[in-house]
């Protein structure tokens, strides 16, 4: 009580209400290593109750979070905060200034507070009340000072990185695959089953041209790949993941290039809250630092900066202009490769038709603004006659590509091959350390010789299974035989015919485009409705052609004259009749092809026309065939009682086959005309005399035609 009656600014009113001791540390691993500085801050609460406190409250709760600007919240803070409000607090203590606040905007919230509700703020040395002057302006000047320290330490830090940086000697942790030399020099690995695998990944990725593509290839082969671990030094081998597949594609270290700044952090006012958050990946040329050739590379420059280009084609994101992503098994071969001659734009592809398989090429224009396509055409017509123009480009290079396939094949799975051998070597090192621990230690301690020999077994065991998989390798391994290398060397030489080949995928044919081609600028002529083309090739040649414009659906739709037909005739008639009408009509599809079976069914199928391949039998009506079939006469008698009115006869449409009643050929007068027929030979159109016949009495013609009016 000798401290309260010589300091007047505790009062009763503030013993009355509680005590806060609040502690913060600014990081996770000052909370872990800077163990005195939290003693410190705890011996705090003694001294409040030295202070005549009963009741202290520590909040501890802000131990690893920073108080500078942008930081995430702190809840124990707040809670400070709300306490104080409440009037429930007499006293804010802490070690030190800058463990409560390293912002103006925080400290002001807690001076204004304290101010309001009556409470003590307290450090190490003193006791303030806010409400004399010269406490608050002294309480103003320390968070001002605790502030700007912050500010000074970080710069003074910052400024040492950068310096150091500067010089390429900057390393928080190399990347997997280099170590650091005695003099301090970044050199390669010296485990040469390290450096064998961070190559294999380039290697992979110049094969397959995608990060996900190469990330499959290991984990489908089941091929290690070695990593940092997130705490420790010593590397572990494991199955990658796409993710580190990428971090080793796309980190320029590898290309022998030092960089340091490539994701600056960024403040950003977020809802209401300014928030720390690291920006996007920069190219390594516009990183604050960019040393290249700083020190030997897995990879040179050019071949990274070539992959860093396949990788932003491959994204889907369709940022910038670039439209050429990953390989996939569609149809169109040009995806990527087409860039509009009028507006400059990329085009891109669209699938259509029933298995949305045939590709449409489209330049958008100003369509996402209310306006209209530029540029579109189908795609078919338009890759196979860019296909015999590549091919004339290409096909003298067969037999050279038949010698690498040659290669390839014989290789097989060498690259798994090797490694799973670099593995089993380092296994059998391990193992045989493993034995030489478990051979020096005294038996007699049976705690370490069970572990020792545990371990033992463990390498046994794994350098088993790495035998087992060679095995099956080698046993997987194909030789050629004669036969097949002189088919794959013909292969070489006839490459127009195997291209053609329905054999040969969509992806195989789309990766040749984009190794031949660097980008096609295509112009379309709307008054001769055709297409120029200029191919830029990746050796620096230009190739210019031109082809029709392929016509779009709506020029290609069925005519209406023939869906009338068809749709009339489809009720009794069979397809192979519809197309022989359409034909004899002079009729053609809409691609302005002859008709056949097939494709009457495709246009009924189209617009939903029911029908059948062949006629429907009708027992009540028969063709002109069939109606010469039953009364046993000639095709010309039957049309000769057609002509004459004797015989009705019904076509659905001209040309159309014709239908005749079976009664009408059973009733008068064409049976009697048929039986006469069939008895004297002789076609008695009119009674008593033949067709074309003069009448012997020219009086009596009038009283016959009266009684048998025709």
């Amino acid at each position: 009580m000798l401290e309260i009656q010589c300091n007047p600014k505790i009062k009763a009113e503030h013993l009355a209400r509680k005590a806060i001791v609040y502690l913060r540390q600014s990081s996770d691993k000052q909370v872990r290593q800077n163990k005195e500085s939290q003693r410190l801050q705890y011996d705090v609460a003694e001294r409040m109750r030295a202070l005549g406190w009963k009741e202290v409250e520590i909040i501890n709760c802000d131990l690893g979070s920073s108080a500078a600007i942008a930081s995430a919240r702190r809840d124990g803070f707040e809670r400070v905060l709300s306490s104080v409000a409440l009037g429930e607090v007499g006293i804010v203590a802490s070690r030190e200034a800058s463990r409560l606040s390293r912002t103006d905007k925080d400290w002001c919230r807690l001076l204004e507070v304290c101010q309001i509700f009556g409470t003590l703020i307290a450090d190490e040395q003193q006791v303030y009340d806010l409400n004399y002057l010269d406490d608050q302006l002294v309480m103003g000047i320390k968070g001002t000072l605790s502030v700007v320290e912050l500010k000074v330490l970080r710069q003074r830090m910052q400024a040492g990185q950068e310096s150091k940086a500067r010089r390429g000697e900057l390393f928080k942790r190399l990347p997997v695959g280099y170590v650091q030399d005695p003099l301090g020099k970044i050199a390669l690995h010296p485990d040469q089953r390290i450096c064998e695998a961070i190559r294999l990944v380039f290697a992979k990725f110049r094969e397959r041209w995608s990060v996900r593509q190469t990330f499959q290839w290991f984990r489908d082969h089941d091929v290690e790949l070695p990593a940092n671990p997130i705490q420790g030094t010593r590397l572990v081998w494991k199955i990658p993941t796409q993710s580190l597949v990428r971090d080793i594609l796309c980190n320029p270290f590898y290309a022998g290039a030092y960089v340091w700044g490539r994701r600056p952090v960024e403040t950003l006012l977020i809802e209401g809250r300014l928030e720390k958050r690291q920006s996007a990946k920069r190219r390594a040329e516009d990183c604050r630092v960019f040393i290249r050739d700083h020190h030997v590379g897995y990879i040179d420059w050019a071949t990274y900066e070539e992959n860093q280009r396949m990788t932003r084609r491959n994204s889907v994101n369709w940022q910038s202009d670039e439209t050429m992503a990953a390989i996939r098994a569609g149809q169109g071969l040009l995806v990527g490769l087409l860039r509009c001659g009028h507006c400059g734009r990329k085009l891109h592809v669209r699938y259509w038709g029933g298995s949305g398989t045939h590709a449409r090429y489209l330049c958008k224009g100003d369509y996402d603004d209310g306006g209209q396509y530029c540029l579109g055409f189908g795609g078919a017509s338009v890759d196979r006659r860019l296909g015999q123009e590549l091919l004339g480009v290409i096909s003298p290079f067969g037999v050279e590509a038949s010698l690498r396939a040659l290669e390839g094949l014989s290789a097989g799975d060498a690259a798994q091959r090797a490694t799973l051998s670099s593995k089993l070597e380092q296994l059998e090192y391990e193992a045989k350390k493993a034995f030489e621990q478990y051979d020096t230690v005294d038996a007699r301690n049976r705690l370490v010789a069970g572990e020792l020999e545990r371990r033992w077994n463990e390498k046994l065991e794994e350098i088993t299974t790495v035998k087992q998989r060679l095995s099956s390798l080698n046993e997987k391994h194909y030789s050629l035989s004669s036969e097949e290398e002189t088919r794959i060397r013909l292969m070489g030489a006839n490459f127009s015919e195997i291209w053609r080949s329905d054999r040969c995928p969509p992806t195989l044919k789309k990766m040749i485009f984009r190794t031949a081609i660097e980008e096609i600028i295509v112009r379309e002529e709307k008054q001769n409705k055709t297409l120029q083309f200029t191919i830029h090739w990746s050796g620096g040649t230009h190739t210019q052609l031109e082809m029709e414009r392929p016509r779009p659906a709506t020029e290609m739709t069925t005519p209406m004259e023939a869906l009338e037909i068809i749709r009339r005739m489809s009720v009794r008639h069979g397809d192979d009749q519809i197309a022989s009408v359409l034909n004899r009509l002079g009729h053609s599809t809409g691609k302005g092809k002859r008709w056949n079976q097939n494709r009457v069914a495709t246009a009924r199928r189209n617009y939903s026309i029911p029908g059948q391949k062949r006629a429907l039998p009708d027992p009540e009506r028969v063709s002109l065939s069939e109606a010469a079939r039953v009364c046993g006469v000639s095709h010309r008698t039957i049309e000769r009682l057609v002509e004459a009115g004797l015989l009705k006869c019904e076509q659905t449409a001209p040309r159309a086959p014709w239908e005749i009643r079976r009664a009408d050929l059973s009733a008068e007068p064409v049976r009697s005309i048929v039986e006469r027929l069939l008895r004297t030979g002789k076609l008695m159109l009119a009674r008593g005399r033949t067709e074309n016949q003069p009448p012997l009495f020219a009086e009596n013609e009038g009283d016959d035609n009266a009684r048998h009016p025709e």
